[in-house]
């Protein structure tokens, strides 16, 4: 008796510590939201993607943030009852996204990996290529492949027995730049060409003539010429003059290449290049950084300004000018740098593929698994019942799905999911275009390989959410913010602008936060020096002459010799202006590196309101937010909601 009771407490011990257990991991409810729960898991793990900087265990940074929470459920929820989630719009605004979001996972990883580092390498180097062409669609007849197919294996025999590759390119290549530059495509790198004539090209041996390349072009023959280490990555610095386009005076470029020519002086005479840039350089952009640009790779700039930075060898080197369609450019070497580490550049090389054509090697693969793994079979016996009613006008685009209403038939199937000659032809009906030179039986053999890829894709695709937890809760949040957007847009945002009136009253009650600082009313004058900045107080002096006069006159000899800016600045717009005393009348001459500047102070301007039209872009903000915490209100009290505030005290 005693073996059997302690027995039975032995095992009641344990089924009371196991429910002890399931009730310690029981997720617990946090928040409950017009009725929906929202547990302790599911916050923690938003709280935690949107504070990663928060230490754990900060209950305050937790209550904070729990009220951003609960208005962007709430604001959801109104979205919800107001059937914007199965609107049109956003049905087919989430498919977009949801197909975004799939792409890393409907490709073959280990397929793109070995892409990937193939990239990397190629990367290293740049090839010289020349080639020629012969079109060929991709689509094709099986005779006109082959005429094609001939008639490029006679070019390369003609070459190989010692004519010159450029002669015979410019005789015979259907690429119609081949006439001017003898096929010569220059140096280029990985992902510049498409794959396979990439892979010809650097696959070569210098001096080679490939045997035929087929691209969706046609066939290629190709001569590598050159291989040499990739030059990486440049960093520049330029100065612009800029030039009208095609309307431009021989007046306006003769200034330009005068003014080209006395910055080029300036910087031989040991002015700074960056001073210079920030002073006469016409690209707003990269004037204001002493004409710094963003670093670039070969292939990514015209090819005259390239072909002049990456000339430059050392730190500090200046071009002479470089003529382009912008104007002219003198350019100042800052850095070069070397292709990143493999670890680096992944990011980068995988978002690259995915845009480049290769990576349908790693969807054809994908689609091989996808095939193995939800048991495809197929019959192609009913893939040909349909070349006996395509006829012309498929080829014409114009084919209609009605032609097969008496095919029936299971075509392939993916697990116990069948597709039928009725969705291949609905599908040929959604998806033809005009085409040439083809046959309608060519027409539906690729039709049908892209019908079963595609539902291969689509099949998976339909998985993801039961496949791969994160994708699920992924598309939640993209749902979720979506429509978060789109009534925000209409509650607020969209609804300050619009509202002109609401606008205005909010202005009238509270215009008194939008004032005008103290300003000064002034002209800079910005003068090459002290020699030009007495003639134009000499000119000032008998005050017939306009700003624009005074420019004409002194700028007669030279470009350089005098810039004019006038307004109204309040602190921190100028430094100029922040450096003077606001007092009217001319100020004493100052340099700035070469030039010599002086102000002319027409008025102090007292503190003042602003109008709405100057204020528009802080009131419109305003508006908005007031908008908002009354929208927020209305929400709170429109949907009842409670949060358990021993759950919340349990948040780490």
């Amino acid at each position: 008796m005693k073996k059997v009771s302690v027995s039975f407490l032995i095992f009641l011990m344990t089924a009371m510590a196991v429910n002890t257990i399931k009730a310690q991991t029981k997720d617990p409810v946090l928040i409950t939201i017009a009725g929906e729960n929202v547990t302790k898991s599911e916050f923690e793990k938003v709280f935690r993607k949107n504070n990663s900087k928060e230490k754990p265990g900060d209950q305050k940074a937790a209550a904070e943030y729990l009220e951003l929470f609960i208005n962007y459920k709430l604001k959801v929820k109104e979205a919800c009852d107001m059937g914007m989630d199965t609107s049109s719009t956003f049905v087919a605004e989430l498919a977009g996204y949801k197909k975004q979001l799939a792409t890393p996972y409907l490709v073959d990883k280990e397929v793109t990996d070995k892409l990937m580092h193939e990239v990397y390498e190629r990367m290293k180097k740049d090839v010289h290529a020349a080639h020629i062409l012969i079109k060929c669609a991709a689509d094709a007849l099986p005779k006109d492949t082959l005429e094609a197919y001939n008639k490029i294996i006679a070019i390369r025999n003609r070459i190989l027995k010692g004519e010159d590759f450029a002669k015979v390119a410019k005789e015979t290549s259907e690429d119609p730049s081949a006439k001017d530059n003898g096929g010569d495509l220059g140096y280029f790198s990985a992902m510049q060409m498409v794959y396979p004539f990439e892979s010809a090209a650097f696959n070569a041996k210098v001096g080679d003539v490939s045997m035929p390349v087929r691209t969706k072009f046609g066939y290629h023959i190709i001569k590598k010429l050159d291989e040499r280490k990739d030059p990486g990555e440049v960093s520049v610095a330029h100065i612009m003059v800029k030039i009208a386009g095609k309307g431009a005076s021989a007046e306006d470029s003769a200034k330009a290449v005068q003014k080209v020519h006395e910055l080029v002086q300036k910087l031989k005479d040991g002015g700074n290049f960056e001073d210079l840039a920030k002073q006469y350089s016409d690209d707003g952009g990269s004037s204001k950084n002493g004409g710094v640009l963003p670093s670039f790779k070969t292939g990514r700039m015209v090819p005259e300004f390239e072909a002049a930075a990456f000339a430059l060898k050392n730190k500090g080197d200046i071009s002479d000018p470089v003529r382009t369609s912008y104007g002219w450019h003198i350019i100042k070497m800052l850095n070069r740098k070397e292709i990143g580490s493999y670890d680096e550049m992944q990011s980068e090389l995988k978002a690259n593929i995915g845009k480049d054509s290769r990576s349908e090697v790693s969807k054809a693969s994908m689609v091989a698994k996808i095939k193995k793994e939800y048991k495809f079979k197929e019959d192609t016996r009913t893939r040909d019942e349909f070349f006996a009613i395509a006829d012309s006008s498929l080829i014409n685009g114009k084919w209609v799905a009605e032609k097969a209403a008496n095919l029936t038939k299971n075509m392939f199937s993916l697990n116990d999911k069948q597709y039928t000659q009725q969705d291949f032809a609905k599908y040929i009906a959604a998806h033809q275009t005009s085409r040439k030179n083809t046959t309608p039986q060519a027409i539906i053999n690729g039709m049908y390989d892209n019908f079963v890829n595609e539902t291969c894709m689509s099949y998976e695709e339909g998985r993801l959410d039961v496949k791969y937890p994160e994708f699920k809760d992924l598309m939640q949040e993209y749902k979720d913010g979506i429509l978060l957007f789109d009534l925000t847009d209409k509650k607020v945002w969209s609804k300050a602008v619009k509202d002109t009136v609401g606008m205005k009253e909010f202005f009238e009650k509270n215009k008194a936060n939008y004032k005008w600082g103290e300003r000064l009313e002034a002209t800079i004058y910005n003068c090459s020096s002290e020699d030009i900045a007495s003639k134009v107080r000499d000119l000032l002096k008998k005050k017939t002459y306009t700003n624009d006069s005074i420019l004409a006159i002194i700028n007669n000899s030279s470009q350089l010799n005098l810039s004019i800016k006038e307004g109204k600045f309040s602190k921190g717009d100028n430094q100029y202006i922040d450096s003077i005393k606001w007092t009217k009348g001319l100020t004493p001459n100052f340099t700035s590196g070469k030039s010599v500047i002086f102000i002319d102070v027409k008025d102090k301007l007292a503190p003042t309101l602003k109008t709405l039209d100057e204020a528009k872009g802080l009131v419109t903000a305003d508006y908005q937010s007031s908008l908002e915490k009354e929208w927020i209100a209305s929400l709170r009290s429109k949907y009842p909601y409670k949060v358990d505030k021993d759950v919340l005290a349990t948040i780490k």
